[in-house]
């Protein structure tokens, strides 16, 4: 059997989520019928949002569902973009407008912080094409931390928006997301937080850290894979991307009842004894950490070596490359990854590694671990003893291809 080292991809499914979400699937009625049957999918509903809503320290009427991460993000980008142009213009580029003239239009500029996961990324693009929005990189340090001061000289009335993630999901680095909101809201800018790789591994406190909108997934906690969710601040105003039936603020669309039930088992879980979950996984990861250092010494670890996501381990590995290196782990028996399972299949360097600075050639030999409350130590010491095998086959694979290129 597989040894599973890949919980930011998605986290397997708990016996007592599971257990809820199939008895949920039984129940019949749309929440939004107003018999019985409707109204007791709606009870249940309104639950599971309350659940989901004191696991991120929000009210529940701040938690519109949607089908994951994606969606999430998707819609408070796209959604505070246009509440934001609408309140300077009719929110659309005219036929034919000149770029130059865009720029002078306020509100159009959105800042992301680089590395961000593609989701974002190719939301704000989207708006760039389509909507004349004036996408801007926020830099990023060598551990993958965003640049504040660099943040502050970018920052002014025209930003219609700031967006970045909670922790970084590949390299695990973890933001100053208050310092953010703080320079932001001298602007009145509303922040977006990407915190789907966060969640369930830090205390989220959506009321203290004042942020206009946050977006999470259930599958990151043990829960269902297709159900997320947008946390958005009663003071922030976000358009919709979905029309119909205006079932949820911002969001129409029939909701899975089934889908919020397993996600509100999942969120009390999550919420649940953080700390000493923190403390347990960040024991095991400086395990695994310090095994690699040692098994495997020219490794480096990237992200910051200590404000990092408790479970996360990141490496590169010089002269590897890392899909040989996932591959021959994988025949192994371990499931890890070589960054965002988003992106898995591409065969490019990690576009997070190469915002803090690291070569192309490096980036290629990355390597991302990682750890969640069913990895034990002797899971973590049995890849410690299979790593250094696979690292000199990979190493020795990609000398052998680098000598066939240069001959081509």
């Amino acid at each position: 059997m597989a040894i599973y080292l890949d919980h930011a991809a998605t986290v397997p499914m708990s016996s007592e989520v599971l257990a809820a979400y199939v008895a949920a699937l039984a129940v019949v009625g749309n929440p939004s019928s107003i018999h019985s049957q409707g109204q007791n999918a709606k009870r249940m509903l309104e639950e599971a949002r309350e659940q989901v809503a004191a696991s991120l320290g929000a009210d529940s009427q701040e938690v519109t569902f949607t089908s994951g991460g994606t969606e999430s993000i998707n819609l408070a980008i796209k959604g505070l973009f246009w509440a934001r142009t609408a309140s300077a213009s009719d929110g659309r580029v005219a036929p034919g407008e000149q770029r130059a003239q865009r720029v002078s239009r306020p509100g159009r500029r959105i800042l992301i912080a680089a590395g961000e996961h593609h989701a974002t990324i190719d939301a704000a693009a989207w708006l760039a094409t389509t909507e004349g929005a004036i996408v801007e990189e926020i830099p990023v340090d060598s551990l993958g931390r965003i640049d504040l001061d660099a943040l502050e000289r970018m920052l002014g009335p025209d930003v219609a928006l700031v967006s970045l993630l909670l922790a970084n999901n590949e390299v695990g680095t973890i933001q100053p997301i208050h310092r953010v909101v703080e320079l932001a809201s001298r602007f009145d800018v509303p922040v977006h937080c990407d915190a789907v790789a966060a969640y369930g591994y830090l205390p989220i406190d959506f009321h203290a850290s004042g942020l206009a909108a946050m977006s999470v997934s259930a599958h990151k906690i043990a829960g269902p894979v297709g159900v997320g969710a947008l946390i958005i601040a009663r003071t922030a105003n976000v358009v919709p991307l979905l029309h119909g039936g205006n079932q949820q603020r911002s969001r129409s669309g029939t909701q899975d009842a089934a889908g919020a039930v397993a996600f509100g088992v999942a969120a009390i879980r999550a919420a649940e004894g953080i700390e000493a979950r923190q403390a347990g996984l960040r024991a095991l990861r400086d395990r695994l950490v310090n095994g690699i250092r040692s098994a495997v010494p020219e490794a480096i670890l990237r992200g910051d070596p200590v404000d990092r996501l408790a479970g996360n381990v990141h490496f590169t590995f010089p002269g590897c490359e890392g899909d040989s290196l996932l591959f021959l782990l994988d025949v192994a028996g371990f499931s890890v990854s070589t960054g965002s399972a988003c992106q898995a299949g591409v065969p490019e360097a990690s576009h997070v590694l190469i915002s803090m600075g690291v070569s192309e050639a490096d980036a290629r030999g990355a390597l991302r671990m990682t750890l969640g409350e069913t990895t034990t130590e002797a899971e973590v010491d049995a890849l410690l003893v299979a790593l250094p095998g696979a690292v000199q086959r990979a190493t020795a694979a990609g000398l052998a291809d680098r000598a066939v290129g240069s001959r081509a």
